[in-house]
């Protein structure tokens, strides 16, 4: 039956006519829409895993012929995101040639080098290791694809038989095989010795598929995949779902409540080597297995795609809390869950120890990537958002599998030595060191209140651009979205939360707090930005000026540090406050009791906060600005008209009124704040505490003395 008639249920058919229609004669444009289409589906592949090809006819440049040329998606890539930069081109004969020098398994890292030795685009992506094994197959379209319900046939005990029952011969098998150039052979042989087939399955791995054309090999991947995902559901229902429930969950508030009570104490012990960045997800996938009674059997076992297990570590660490556990109590949870860790860093390095090779790179962070709390959630944690989040895609596709495998048969992981051999090997490791080095704020959470515009958006863009995940919030609702939609579009999408966040109210601050750690797992930077101004004489002033001034300054400023700091000292790994104070807490001006003050108290709650969190390594300090017009708030409110009152001048006189009185001569910007902000959290100053940075273009009168 053509894709065109069927209703295929676990998988999404996309193939729009017209879309593709447009892209006809162009081969290599129909690859990228292809893959673009199933990288779309999770069910299908994971961001960054699986690899797509086609093969055409083009001039060589040099001699005029016509050659066969290979694009395949280069190193690195994703298939949903998939660009032609993206794909690496080859001319055919040149890779096939390769055989000729081959000399065997031990030296076929080497390879890899070749590679380069056959590239007809200068200009392509580098060749990934998976590329023999399309250019050794004679189809014009391919596929390999890494689908929850083939992978869970082929991580089956017995998959070879399922595999070969299930699809009538029509599906080839090659055992678990490292991918590289001896894998690209064994595929060449299972065509070879069984011609006609439609695909073939990759031992604990995943499932090549092709077609003449882009078209028909997407319809039979489809249709492949949907295949074992029919074959699966019909056995599902035998036995109960990873032997039943052991634990029931927590209703979804409380395991959201949960989760942001333990991450920051989860983030604390999996950063004892690198500051890490978390991601919580309860869905209903990874409840059914964490709830269940076969969790202590099978997540030990680990995963059996390499994709999967090297997003993933050898094994998850399962936490032996209850699900009612008291969670206020930190010193109690610490001392349960510490030993828990301690384990789990021992098997790691036993692992590295028993499996390394006299070549391999020295052991990298044992500390746990994904964190299973039964009867709330799953917890993983990595170097930024990005990679935590894709981390528990991967594991939920792992869950996906090892339900599968459970269900028709009995689910086999990779061995541990075939593990290290994916997670150690050499060409990983140049892929990790050919990454770019991580930037001054990587794995640091910042909250920076009234941050959806003026200076507290400048700051967090700042931060952003520095590495930082950035939580956008402020009391305006349309702000807010506004800024969020464009930081993630300039950052991504997981450099980038947000929350509506009033700092006079202690529940909302204690929710939005909630939010950051739900987030990203946890804090590390606090700039309490949020602000009002207003500037009025003592007897014009009225008390509740006064104390919305206290409230939102003081009292905000208090709450907001309050809270952050539950929160630094659960992770115990430090952190900062910076206030934004003002050239008025330091200077007597005209019209300015209650903003002056107010500023004042700030100034001195932040060397109050320095000297009491110094033990927790916590840093508190201040920036004083004065004057910041462009984008800010402050000017709202008849503020501008209060100073210009108060100086004799007009308010569109108080831009040069402000740069003439300072001793540089120089307007003051958003951005000048934000710099200042990053000198106290950029690492260069990590020793320093309770100081007092101005940025005001050079005030005398405010010279901290």
């Amino acid at each position: 039956m053509s894709a065109e008639t069927k209703t295929f249920k676990h998988v999404s058919y996309l193939w729009d006519e017209a879309t593709a229609a447009a892209m006809q004669g162009d081969e290599v444009a129909l690859l990228i829409y292809r893959s673009n289409l199933l990288g779309a589906d999770l069910r299908l592949t994971n961001y960054g895993g699986g690899n797509t090809s086609c093969k055409v006819t083009a001039k060589d440049p040099l001699t005029n012929e016509d050659k066969e040329i290979m694009y395949v998606k280069g190193s690195g890539g994703d298939l949903g995101t998939l660009k032609k930069s993206g794909l690496a081109a080859l001319y055919v004969d040149r890779l096939r040639s390769l055989k000729a020098i081959y000399r065997g398994i031990e030296h076929e890292d080497e390879m890899v080098e070749l590679f380069n030795h056959c590239i007809y685009d200068l200009a392509s992506k580098a060749p990934s290791i998976d590329t023999p094994l399309h250019g050794f197959l004679p189809f014009k379209h391919i596929d390999h694809l890494h689908p929850d319900a083939a992978i869970a046939i082929a991580a089956a005990r017995d998959g070879k038989k399922i595999t070969e029952e299930l699809f009538g011969g029509t599906i080839g098998w090659v055992p678990w095989q490292k991918p590289g150039f001896d894998l690209g052979l064994q595929l060449k042989q299972c065509l070879d010795e069984n011609p006609g087939i439609r695909g073939i399955m990759l031992g604990s791995h995943g499932l090549f598929t092709w077609g003449d054309t882009a078209y028909e090999s997407y319809v039979n991947t489809l249709e492949v995949i949907e295949k074992c995902a029919d074959y699966i559901e019909q056995q599902t229902g035998a036995k109960p779902v990873f032997g039943g429930e052991k634990i029931v969950a927590l209703p979804a508030a409380d395991r959201l409540k949960k989760a942001a009570a333990l991450a920051p104490v989860l983030r604390g012990c999996c950063s004892s080597h690198t500051k890490m960045v978390g991601h919580f997800t309860d869905d209903e996938r990874v409840l059914q297995f964490i709830n269940s009674n076969d969790l202590d059997r099978l997540a030990p076992l680990g995963t059996s795609c390499p994709d999967h297990f090297l997003r993933t570590k050898i094994s998850p660490l399962v936490l032996n809390l209850a699900p009612d556990e008291d969670l206020d109590n930190v010193a109690s949870v610490k001392e349960k869950i510490a030993p828990l860790f301690d384990a789990y860093r021992k098997m790691y390095a036993d692992y590295y120890e028993t499996c390394k090779h006299p070549n391999s790179p020295a052991m990298r962070d044992p500390n746990p990537v994904v964190i299973i709390y039964p009867g709330v959630g799953m917890f993983t944690f990595s170097k930024d958002k990005q990679t935590a989040r894709v981390a528990a895609e991967f594991y939920t596709n792992a869950i996906n599998v090892m339900r599968g495998a459970e269900a028709i048969s009995e689910y086999t992981s990779l061995p541990r030595q075939e593990a290290f051999n994916i997670e150690y090997w050499l060409l990983e490791e140049a892929k990790l060191q050919r990454m770019p080095k991580p930037k001054p704020l990587s794995g640091r959470i910042a909250l920076i209140t009234g941050s959806g515009g003026g200076i507290g958006k400048a700051i967090a863009r700042r931060f952003a651009e520095e590495g930082a995940c950035v939580v956008i919030n402020d009391i305006n609702e349309e702000r807010v979205n506004e800024t969020t939609l464009e930081f993630q579009k300039s950052f991504g999408k997981d450099a980038a939360a947000s929350v509506i966040l009033d700092v006079t109210a202690n529940d909302s601050i204690k929710a939005a707090i909630d939010a950051a750690v739900l987030a990203f797992g946890g804090l590390d930077i606090i700039v309490n930005n949020a602000g009002i101004s207003i500037s009025k004489s003592i007897t014009d002033h009225t008390i509740e000026e006064w104390d919305r001034l206290y409230d939102i300054l003081v009292k905000g400023q208090f709450m907001v540090s309050k809270h952050g700091v539950a929160v630094m000292r659960k992770q115990d790994i430090g952190g900062d406050i910076i206030n934004i104070v003002s050239k008025n807490s330091v200077v007597s001006g005209p019209n300015n009791a209650g903003y002056g003050s107010a500023k004042a108290a700030q100034a001195h709650l932040s060397r109050l906060l320095a000297a009491e969190l110094g033990g927790d390594k916590i840093r508190v300090n201040a920036v004083n600005p004065d004057a910041v017009i462009a984008n800010s708030n402050i000017w709202a409110g008849g503020w501008a008209e209060g100073r210009a009152r108060a100086y004799g001048i007009t308010v569109e006189e108080l831009p040069a009124y402000y740069a003439r009185r300072t001793l540089m001569n120089e307007v003051i910007l958003p951005e000048d704040i934000a710099n200042a902000c990053f000198v106290f959290v950029s690492g260069l100053l990590n020793k320093s505490t309770g100081n007092v940075l101005n940025v005001d273009g050079g005030v005398a009168a405010a010279f901290v003395r």
